[in-house]
């Protein structure tokens, strides 16, 4: 075997390695992962994680359109590797299984604001009275005057305004369900108001959808069976 064979069969051999620790095994693990059910008697049960669709599914389209992904992971990490469970931000860390529906993936890389892997998660509540930055009610009206004026709910925020999410108009007749409660230096000129468009009110959905506190096995540390093949209900 001449020298350049031999260099050109090391090269190779080495692509092939790492394509096989990085890809293939990996996608072998993985790839197949399904959502986890019980099975009631044929009944399919306690189904995790859901598809999401419709409004929920174009909030999402808004998320990662409006760069979202640029200060907000999503993703938990687990108690030897940071504080993020302390922090409020999930019941327990995040495992490959949360993410079967979502592609591509809203990981994220910074934090420059929260985690919004638990954003729906009706446990994520405020148990430091005094702690402004955690607010105790983090509802629908909640998220949209965030959006509006972050400063007005969470008043150290350096978030920015997505006032172009929203529509200022006459009031004709009675103020709209929708308004938002603006007060102080907020408040619009008489006769106007403030109501989310279809794309604010989208974001907020897909925000409120996004719980991952669903206990699984593989999240506590245990070793999970190998996935099963899910009915096809549960696909």
């Amino acid at each position: 075997m001449s020298r350049s064979t031999g260099l050109f069969a090391g090269i190779f051999a080495s692509f092939a390695v790492s394509s096989l620790a990085l890809v293939l095994i990996p996608q072998a693990q993985l790839g197949g992962l399904q959502p986890h059910y019980t099975d009631d008697e044929g009944k399919i049960t306690d189904l995790y994680p859901v598809d999401i669709a419709g409004v929920t599914n174009h909030g999402r389209e808004v998320y990662i359109r409006e760069g979202c992904i640029s200060c907000h992971s999503q993703q938990v990490r687990d108690s030897q590797n940071g504080t993020d469970t302390l922090r409020g931000w999930g019941a327990r860390r995040s495992v490959a299984r949360d993410y079967i529906y979502t592609t591509p993936s809203l990981i994220g890389s910074q934090r420059i604001g929260p985690d919004l892997s638990n954003t729906g998660w009706a446990d994520w509540r405020n148990e430091d009275k005094n702690d402004t930055r955690r607010p105790a009610k983090r509802d629908a009206a909640w998220h949209l005057l965030h959006l509006y004026n972050p400063t007005a709910v969470v008043t150290e925020s350096n978030h920015p305004p997505y006032r172009y999410l929203f529509d200022e108009r006459k009031i004709s007749g009675q103020t709209s369900d929708e308004a938002l409660k603006l007060t102080g230096k907020e408040l619009r000129k008489e006769g106007t108001e403030v109501v989310p468009t279809p794309d604010a009110k989208a974001l907020v959905s897909y925000l409120l959808s996004l719980d991952r506190s669903h206990e699984l096995a593989e999240a506590k540390g245990a070793a999970s069976a190998p996935a099963a093949s899910a009915p096809a209900a549960a696909k």
